[in-house]
């Protein structure tokens, strides 16, 4: 017997039809690219595993494309974050059909605490404004231990810094944040063709899974602060780049050889450098 929810979804009429009829165009000061196509928003609903537990997190749902493909895909329930107003209107009937499973909440996605909201285990989901995708991320990953995962879509050349290895030309502050709480899996490329209006440049989907504990211990602040400092001057010797630090004899005392590149240490050796930075204070 078909899921009366799903029945009443695809009744609703198509995403193209709700723009018009609420004036919805894109806003580039809000980071907006909708994206219709079902198969493809279909596609990462189920990348974001079993949705039929726990709550799945959406920012800046627009018209609501992904947000069908949620329920479609069986979420028990979706919470998600708009400060739009224009399309908190037009998303209305979708509230209305998926019969309790959809709330929305009217918000600017960078002032909520996502880790409070509806029940585990919670997943987030969400094709991100490209404006402000980095910094909602690395403020999640702050409480990375509140999440299952993170299924989300950024301009590939983000996806690519995020999920980059030592020893790579991506590989940077960003990199080493992420992948110090979670481990990283690029999943596919979306065009951008696919998206109205199409950006300038191809998304990419990728899923983040925190892990049960940071990859090494270090304190963050002092992580983030060595690694700004190193990453400052990419291309120079650590000995120079963190000569505030005390150079050559600071990278000693963690184990670290003066002469290597930033691009070339792993996150542990990183957070080594945090621990040698903490126990000089």
């Amino acid at each position: 017997m078909t899921d009366p929810v799903i029945a009443a979804i695809e009744a609703l009429p198509p995403l193209r039809d709700v723009i018009g009829r609420y004036q919805l165009s894109a806003r580039k000061s809000l980071g907006q690219n909708f994206l219709f196509d079902l198969n493809l928003t279909r596609r990462i609903a189920r990348a974001a595993g079993n949705l039929s537990s726990g709550t799945c997190i959406e920012v800046g749902p627009g018209p609501g494309g992904l947000t069908r493909a949620l329920l479609l895909e069986g979420a028990r329930k979706v919470i998600a974050i708009e400060r739009d107003r224009r399309a908190i209107e037009a998303i209305q009937d979708l509230v209305e059909a998926a019969d309790g499973r959809l709330e929305i909440i009217e918000a600017d996605a960078l002032n909520i605490d996502l880790a409070s909201l509806g029940e585990g285990p919670r997943r987030v989901v969400a094709n991100l404004p490209y404006n402000v995708g980095t910094p909602m991320l690395l403020a999640w990953l702050k409480q990375a231990e509140a999440f299952e995962s993170f299924t989300l879509m950024f301009q590939k050349e983000v996806a690519e810094r995020i999920a980059a290895s030592p020893g790579t030309e991506h590989y940077g502050r960003l990199s080493i944040a992420a992948r110090w709480r979670a481990e990283i899996f690029p999943l596919f490329d979306i065009p951008p063709r696919a998206f109205t209006p199409p950006p300038k440049v191809t998304s990419q989907v990728i899923q983040l899974r925190p892990r049960a504990e940071p990859l090494a211990e270090a304190d963050p602040e002092l992580l983030e602060k060595v690694t700004a400092a190193a990453f400052s001057q990419r291309r120079k010797m650590l000995r120079a780049s963190l000569k505030s630090f005390g150079g050559a004899e600071f990278l000693e005392t963690a184990g670290i050889d003066p002469t290597a590149r930033p691009e070339t240490l792993s996150i542990e050796q990183f957070c080594a450098l945090a621990r040698a930075l903490d126990a000089r204070r």
